[in-house]
């Protein structure tokens, strides 16, 4: 039969089919994701566990079913395989692992992974799958006309409402009784407390991670960083040009307005990358992070190691701070592992100095257009990052090895006390790594801590704080107050007056937003004195995650104020309030100026 004469048989039905096609997905999806949950979170017994698991697989296998037949039912077949080209590729995955388990006995995923001693791969593949037919089934929904002419929300309280679910549905997770390693199951508060450290890559923790949590919730622990770390929109909005063919204007201008980026086209190339360029640069992290654990860092296993790789360069990239060790990177065999501190450093580095900052400096395009016009300088956004970011980090480093060399770097030589004061000015800077006892340290070198940690990463990074470009303009716009200027001027360019009162706006939120917080933590934790707690709060705040350690020993409420803390500093202050401001219904007017005295 001709592919003229099959199509025309096929149309009368075609309607029909696809919505059949489209609400089997819908039900099956959420069927796999709360027997998978069911599985990881609640299941005891072995055999209940199997038989889960067998129908996760007989739902995977009706979705390659499913995609056959939207095979069959397009009329335009090589486009069609073209345009989904990653979802034919693990539907390929599923159907070969389901005729060699199910056919010849034998799981193809299990036997390969097992090969190299990673004995829990079946268990990673059926969350993978399950997860991309839930992601498959969210993009659904949101490009339905129905949910876009219902839900019409502003770009900022979409994008705090995403953090906001991602939290919750983080915490309950993590309140599975599969999920920890001791009977019953954690407290709500403190579930909402690591979902939110997690989700807002920040680091602090009340609970260790490495051995509280099962291998499961160490997993959930990694997805909501790398969720948390990039934004939930992001990832939709980069599947959903993935996987469909495309999105339309008012989804760019969604991501135009939250990524702040300088264009509408910039967005979409920078949407294009950003994900890519992510897992990639934290493949490379992992790796060299595995190949420089020192020969003392015992681990179970290969598969046991690998992760250990893996959770360690994400929560770098991503800025979060959480590690699988009981004292981070202190711990006794980690702490002299200085190359892999070099390595974490360099992931932090990374992801604090913002994409837009790395595709304009590191990208093959733009290495390119450089050799080619050696003239052509950085973007200035580029320079202000990495002049400000150099500088912050070069003070820190001198600042904390004169400040510690007598007392946390006395036992160190002196290249080891160099590495040492420049990855921890490194990770004041919203990472939350440590390799020095934190709590052991000078009060200089915590107030010094309390700086860099407010100013936090650049702008388009993983990172918090009021931002590298926000300090940079305010000391600018104070400079040229000084010298009587009326203009703000860098690298030949004049910053418009309404950048200069973003910044001051920026500034004036998050240090009132700290000084109100830090208020209400003397009254609830008045146990620990107001310098241990400044440190807390602008810790959570700016999502670096660095602790003296009372972050386990706050009260209920306090907790509840540092989870709102590290939720207002990830989302961003200005953030927050333009989602919750109307806007001016005219600003076409002038009051006549009059002169009040400051300063």
């Amino acid at each position: 039969m001709r592919t003229e004469e099959l199509n025309r048989l096929l149309y009368g039905s075609k309607l029909r089919a696809y919505a059949l096609m489209r609400r089997t997905t819908y039900l099956l999806t959420l069927i796999s994701v709360g027997l998978l949950i069911y599985a990881h979170g609640i299941a005891q017994k072995p055999a209940t566990i199997q038989l889960l698991f067998n129908a996760i697989d007989a739902i995977l296998s009706i979705f390659v079913v499913i995609y056959l037949l939207r095979i069959l039912y397009t009329f335009e077949r090589k486009k069609f395989l073209r345009r989904t080209w990653f979802e034919g590729l693990l539907m390929a995955i599923i159907l070969i692992n389901e005729v060699s388990t199910y056919g010849l006995e034998e799981s193809a995923i299990y036997t390969f992974f097992e090969s190299i001693d990673i004995p829990l791969s079946v268990e990673v593949y059926r969350v993978v799958v399950s997860l991309f037919m839930l992601l498959l089934l969210i993009i659904e929904l949101l490009e339905t006309r129905v949910h876009l002419k219902t839900l019409q929300f502003k770009p900022t309280i979409t994008f705090l409402l995403s953090f906001l679910f991602l939290i919750l549905i983080g915490a309950g997770l993590l309140m599975m009784p599969n999920m920890i390693t001791t009977p019953g199951s954690m407290r709500f508060i403190d579930a909402l407390f690591m979902a939110a450290s997690a989700s807002c890559v920040t680091g602090l923790a009340v609970v260790d991670p490495g051995t509280y949590f099962t291998f499961s919730g160490q997993v959930v622990l990694l997805m909501l960083v790398q969720l948390g770390g990039l934004g939930i929109l992001t990832f939709a909005t980069f599947f959903a040009t993935l996987m469909r063919q495309g999105v339309g204007i008012k989804q760019h201008v969604a991501m135009y307005e939250i990524m702040e980026s300088e264009s509408l086209f910039s967005t979409k190339n920078l949407l294009r990358k950003l994900v890519v360029m992510t897992f990639s640069i934290e493949a490379i992290g992992a790796v060299i992070i595995f190949m420089t654990w020192g020969q003392e860092v015992q681990f179970e296993s290969l598969g046991s190691k690998i992760f250990f790789s893996v959770f360690h360069a994400v929560s770098a990239f991503c800025n979060a701070g959480l590690s699988l060790f009981p004292e981070g990177l202190y711990t006794e065999p980690v702490r002299f592992s200085y190359v892999m501190h070099l390595t974490v450093a360099g992931l932090i580095i990374f992801g604090g100095i913002g994409f837009p900052t790395i595709l304009d400096v590191l990208s093959p395009q733009s290495m390119r257009a450089r050799m080619e016009r050696p003239w052509r300088n950085w973007r200035l956004l580029s320079r202000i990052t990495i002049f400000t970011s150099a500088v912050l980090i070069a003070m820190g480093t001198v600042g904390f090895f004169l400040l510690e060399y007598y007392n946390t770097l006395a036992q160190l030589s002196f290249v080891e006390a160099v590495i040492a004061s420049f990855f921890q000015a490194v990770t004041t800077r919203t990472a939350g790594f440590n390799t020095l006892d934190i709590s052991a340290l000078t009060v200089p070198t915590l107030l010094m801590f309390i700086f860099l940690m407010f100013i936090g990463a650049s702008p388009g990074s993983t990172g918090g704080g009021i931002k590298t470009t926000t300090f940079a303009i305010i000391l600018l716009s104070v400079w040229a107050t000084i010298r009587g200027k009326r203009n703000v001027e860098i690298g030949n360019r004049t910053i418009p007056h309404l950048v200069s009162y973003k910044a001051f706006s920026v500034f004036t939120f998050a240090a009132m937003i700290n000084i109100f917080f830090l208020f209400i933590l003397t009254i609830t934790d008045s146990q620990f004195d107001i310098f241990r707690l400044a440190f807390e709060q602008v810790s959570a705040f700016a999502t670096v995650g660095l602790s003296t350690g009372i972050t386990a020993g706050l009260s209920d409420t306090g907790k509840g104020i540092i989870i709102l803390s590290m939720f207002m500093g990830r989302v961003g202050t200005l953030t927050l309030a333009l989602a919750l401001s109307t806007r001016a219904t005219t600003t076409a007017y002038k009051y006549p100026e009059t002169h009040v005295p400051v300063g």
